[in-house]
């Protein structure tokens, strides 16, 4: 009875030591997290010194990742990469910029979780050949080598890790399919690899110790190989921590292996929480090592493929969502169809095709067939399903519910898995019944673009249009996803200026769009080949309107005169949320603004969206004082060629807490508890 109770004190220490050392491990993480990463450059550096590890170029730059006093990215002009060239360049260093949309990418979070700082912008680079160390010889030899294969891009994912050769529409039918994985390195393929080395050292080699120290010495130079990747990294530390624990014969789950190494990495570098690629391999190996006791229930293979696949995707939801906003509930389907093609066919053809030159035309020609069908699953959209932003509450309440109802699940009984998905596919209608009022000035450069996200109404007025920046609808698009719109009651444009709407047509072929709402005057050649589009799809359009209806409130269009000019003519809406007075000014100029002060007996303004980017041509003084906005958005490039926003407008605004995109990234106007509160997103 003693031995008993003394057992069962001995567990419940154990748990309570366990949750101890967790705990602490999170406190530690989150300080080092809050606490600014410490560099050994300055930030003022001209000239800087390093050693070549890596390169990929893009577009007419190559980017050099180096080690210097510590890892830099240098942009530079292209040249020939020599890995483990010593490389000098002068220019200018700067930090990474920051997501200025909310919820978007993290340059500088994630080059942090590579232990980066800074960026460095070469004007000049010299590079010496001399003395480039042993690995890095074979590296180059190794790369060189692949280069020569038309299979070259899937041998580099699976040999070396890298996939920046991958196109662009290939590699996002692959993320849109859910099958990105596939071609990254992962535990199953490392495992291939160390069978291949064990069944050829067994063969010419006897000694256990001396077969072991080839072979752990092998990895780790596969590793430096792979540029030390999240996925691999994480495969070749549990597969030594699995083979320590039976030979000490330590009692310890595989799972609590997992969660070791994984704060283990966190303590080392609390940044890698920002590294995709790093939190899905967790995350997922996590789950498919607790729960596959119930997967090898299912006797039957293709089953048991599927329960792993269904759980692997069960697991990634919130980590995929914050990175694409949407999944695609076929992806374990995908999963299924593709393995054998990928991990079974591809993979093994890879390695064999170095060796065997030959088989590189058969391989090439099961990638482009493979290639063909993920294109054109990739277009089956009726299964994919927007899904907003998880916040780090959501994510923990999703995992403790997501572990509850696995844990309820006996043998081959799936039904408790349709608790998640109804979860996942009522989420974003929920997410819409519980949103706040709110007004946004979305950066989109030099340009303008303001999202209005009013009772489950979504407005969007100008979509911006940069011809250097290619991405401005897809941000635009992902921002709006990652608060639930899937779509657009209206989209309005002010005018036809191409800072304005030049990313219409883009929207229109991406989004769905209800209505669409023109300004006053004749269109111009912009606004006609929108017009076709919209006829096309059969979208409506309108123009020269006096008011829209929101719910219970309206906008008001108080410009509907028509001038030869297409500022003159830009729509200026105000409208009233919640008591709060809101004014959006387009690019009208000092003209309009007289017409309308002599037409209308204005209130104060709570909010001003500044007309044509702080131009000189708009806000004048006179104006400004009858509308005496509290705040005021300019949306406006950083360091703009029209030198936005003039000196003058800024003095007029003088009595206005003024913000800029360019300086405060996009703005939040939110009403809250019948508050009007402001968020930034600053770069």
């Amino acid at each position: 009875m003693f031995q008993e109770l003394e057992n069962r004190y001995l567990k419940k220490l154990k748990t309570i030591l366990k949750y101890s050392i967790i705990t602490i491990s999170i406190i530690i993480i989150i300080i080092e997290i809050k606490i600014p990463s410490k560099s050994k450059y300055t930030g003022k550096e001209k000239l800087i010194t390093g050693r070549i590890q890596a390169c990929q170029t893009k577009e007419d730059k190559i980017i050099y990742h180096i080690k210097g006093k510590e890892k830099l990215i240098v942009y530079a002009d292209k040249k020939k990469c020599t890995l483990g060239a010593v490389i000098t360049a002068k220019g200018k260093i700067t930090k990474p910029s920051k997501n200025t949309i909310f919820h978007l990418f993290n340059y500088r979070n994630y080059l942090l979780s590579k232990r980066i700082n800074y960026i460095f912008y070469a004007d000049k680079v010299i590079i010496s050949k001399t003395k480039i160390p042993i690995k890095y010889q074979i590296k180059n030899k190794i790369e060189k080598y692949i280069e020569n294969y038309k299979s070259s891009k899937y041998m580099k994912a699976f040999i070396l890790g890298k996939t920046e050769d991958f196109e662009e529409e290939i590699k996002t039918s692959y993320i849109d399919n859910g099958i990105i994985h596939m071609i990254s390195l992962s535990k199953s393929q490392l495992t291939v690899m160390i069978l291949i080395i064990t069944y050829f050292l067994n063969k010419i080699i006897k000694n256990r110790i001396i077969k072991n120290t080839i072979l752990i010495n092998f990895l780790i130079f596969y590793l430096f190989l792979t540029d030390y990747g999240a996925s691999i990294t994480r495969a070749f530390l549990t597969y030594y921590l699995m083979k320590i624990k039976k030979e000490v014969k330590i009692k310890i789950k595989k799972e609590e292996i997992i969660v070791i190494l994984f704060l283990i990495n966190l303590t080392i570098n609390p940044y890698n929480i920002y590294n995709t690629g790093f939190k899905l391999t967790y995350i997922i190996s996590f789950f498919i090592i607790k729960y596959i006791k119930k997967i090898n229930h299912h006797k039957n293979s293709l089953s048991k493929a599927f329960a792993i696949s269904l759980t692997a995707f069960i697991a990634s939801i919130p980590i995929v969502v914050n990175n694409n906003f949407k999944i695609n509930l076929l992806t374990p389907i995908y999963n299924i169809l593709f393995m054998p093609l990928i991990s079974l066919i591809i993979y093994p053809l890879s390695l064999l095709a170095i060796i065997i030159k030959p088989l590189d035309k058969l391989l090439n020609v099961i990638i482009l067939l493979t290639e063909k069908l993920s294109l054109k699953v990739s277009e089956i959209k009726y299964a994919t399903i927007v899904e907003p932003y998880f916040d780090p509450i959501e994510i923990l309440i999703y995992y403790i519910i997501v572990i509850a109802v696995l844990n309820k699940i006996r043998k081959n009984n799936q039904n408790y898995i349709i608790i998640i998905i109804a979860i996942i596919i009522i989420r974003p209608k929920i997410y819409q019944l519980i949103s706040t009022p709110k007004i946004i000035s979305i950066d989109v450069g030099q340009g303008d673009s303001t999202l209005i996200n009013y009772n489950q109404k979504n407005i969007l007025i100008d979509t911006g249009g940069n011809l250097e920046n290619k991405k401005i609808h897809q941000n635009i698009i992902d921002y709006m996803h990652s608060i639930g719109i899937y779509r657009l009651n209206y989209a309005l444009m002010t005018h036809g200026d191409f800072d304005h709407m030049g990313e219409a047509i883009n929207l229109v072929n991406n989004f769905k769009i209800e209505k669409v709402i023109f300004n006053c005057g004749p269109f111009n050649e912009l606004e006609q080949e929108l017009i076709k589009v919209l006829d096309k799809k059969k979208i409506k359009y309108y123009s020269c309107i006096k008011e829209l209806n929101i719910d219970k409130n309206k906008l008001y269009f108080l410009q509907t005169k028509e001038y030869d000019n297409e500022n003159d003519n830009s729509n200026v809406i105000y409208t009233e949320l919640n008591g709060y007075k809101f004014m959006l000014m387009g690019d009208a100029s000092i003209t309009t603004e007289k017409e309308i002060l002599n037409k209308y007996n204005l209130p104060d303004i709570d909010v001003l969206k500044v007309g044509h980017h702080g131009s000189k041509t708009s806000s004048s003084k006179e104006f400004i004082n009858e509308i005496n906005p509290r705040y005021s958005t300019i949306s406006v490039g950083k360091n703009n060629r029209y030198g936005h926003p003039n000196k003058d407008v800024l003095n007029n605004l003088d009595d206005s807490k003024i913000y800029r995109t360019d300086q405060d990234g996009s703005i939040m106007f939110k009403i809250k508890n019948d508050k009007l509160r402001v968020e930034t997103c600053s770069p």
